[in-house]
């Protein structure tokens, strides 16, 4: 048993209470002064607020730790563990690993799809966080609908993403020099990867076929999809009627609000909010925020971003902490069906975030993942300064908080 005392904890309502928490057999036993039991190991997290883990539906910058430099690669099993490292400590409790399945070989080709899955099977048990697989199937890789097929029967894919990047790659082809990553990342050379583009474009009838077979499969084993960049209305629609009733980044604002009169969930990129826009020259994530057009916020390319946005989106008086919060765990865990998690409430999974605001860039303290605490920053017996968000003029220059979340 662990009791967790003294913190301000973010209840399922959305509103903060400084209230003690007990934890047993991985879940939230009570809120309260019952939690205070005989026996238990105690935690103080005065100072500090207690929020629920969050959970990552796309995240792919462990293709960092895997190829750090174009042809360099390292060991998978040592750059999932890395990867492990990285999420726990910036508070994700469930991440969702975007494995990008292509036509391209090299990093995102067969051979790496394979010994990636294989990974992630070796690395059962070893993992701090839970971890789950979000298939990024490019919709031009075309033979490999019947492995991916298995693969949706075995239960290893838990998330399944249709993308087509041919046009973006053809579009940076024409371009000087553009060719050369795409290259590079696929271990050819310039014109060998300018004529398997060719030959992919040519089987664009094929498309259609192929993607309604995946997602009748998908459908049938209850994973959870989504469609990648939907460009236009008529291309929500279309993977709606499929069942895909995920929206992920949305080129345009009437696509945005096409998915959101669909009811269907926006995914926008994390990193976007905090750089203050997309490095892409896309849609504002924080401007979608404000609409109400954006419900849930993936760490995309940079694990640490998701934290970091949901206190920008509280310190520039978008949203409360609470709303904020439920983008990176709430709204994601909703989306992808895990009705166990993103909350906390008496019966809920033990998925908590321990986090000190009160200077510079807020810092997660301590992890748990069902339970278990997984992170420590070495603090425990946790013992923080008071003071919950950063004052104007700290060191990370950000605005102060809005007055409802000033303790």
């Amino acid at each position: 048993m662990l009791h967790i005392r003294g913190g301000e904890v973010l209840l399922a309502d959305g509103s903060l209470s400084r209230t003690d928490l007990l934890i047993e057999n991985g879940a939230i036993q009570a809120i309260g002064p019952e939690a205070a039991r005989e026996g238990a190991e105690t935690w103080d997290a005065s100072g500090l607020l207690v929020l629920p883990g969050i959970i990552d539906l796309h995240g792919d910058a462990f293709e960092r730790q895997v190829m750090p430099r174009p042809g360099v690669t390292f060991p998978l099993e040592l750059a999932l563990l890395d990867t492990d490292r990285q999420l726990v400590a910036n508070g994700i409790t469930t991440a969702y690993h975007g494995l990008t399945y292509s036509w391209e070989p090299g990093l995102r080709g067969p051979e790496a799809a394979r010994e990636f899955l294989a990974a992630m099977t070796a690395l059962d048990g070893r993992l701090a966080c839970d971890t789950k697989v979000h298939l990024r199937f490019e919709t031009y890789n075309l033979d490999a609908a019947d492995e991916v097929v298995e693969w949706l029967r075995s239960g290893v894919v838990r998330l399944l993403a249709f993308n087509d990047h041919v046009p973006l790659i053809e579009e940076k082809m024409a371009r000087p020099g553009g060719i050369n990553k795409y290259a590079e990342r696929a271990g050819m050379s310039a014109e060998e990867f300018r004529l398997l583009v060719q030959r992919v474009r040519a089987r664009e009838a094929e498309v259609p076929v192929v993607v309604g077979r995946l997602a009748a499969e998908a459908l049938a084993k209850g994973v959870v999809m989504a469609s990648h960049d939907d460009e236009t209305p008529a291309m929500r629609r279309w993977y709606h009627d499929l069942g895909c009733h995920i929206c992920e980044f949305p080129i345009n604002r009437e696509t945005a609000e096409f998915s959101r009169d669909l009811g269907d969930p926006i995914i926008m990129g994390a990193p976007n909010i905090l750089r203050g826009g997309s490095h892409a020259g896309r849609l504002s994530a924080m401007e979608m925020v404000t609409e109400g057009t954006c419900d849930v916020l993936t760490s995309d390319y940079y694990y640490p971003s998701l934290l970091q946005a949901a206190f920008t989106i509280v310190r520039q008086g978008v949203l409360d902490l609470g709303a904020a919060w439920a983008l990176v765990s709430a709204n994601p865990a909703q989306a992808a069906g895990l009705a166990d998690r993103g909350r906390i409430q008496p019966g809920a999974r033990a998925d908590l975030v321990l986090v000190q605001a009160g200077q510079g860039f807020p810092q997660a303290v301590a992890t748990l993942v069902a339970g278990k605490p997984v992170f420590t920053s070495g603090q425990a017996p946790l013992r923080p300064q008071a003071g919950l968000l950063p004052k104007e003029g700290s060191e990370s220059g950000t605005r102060p908080a809005p007055a409802s979340l000033n303790y």
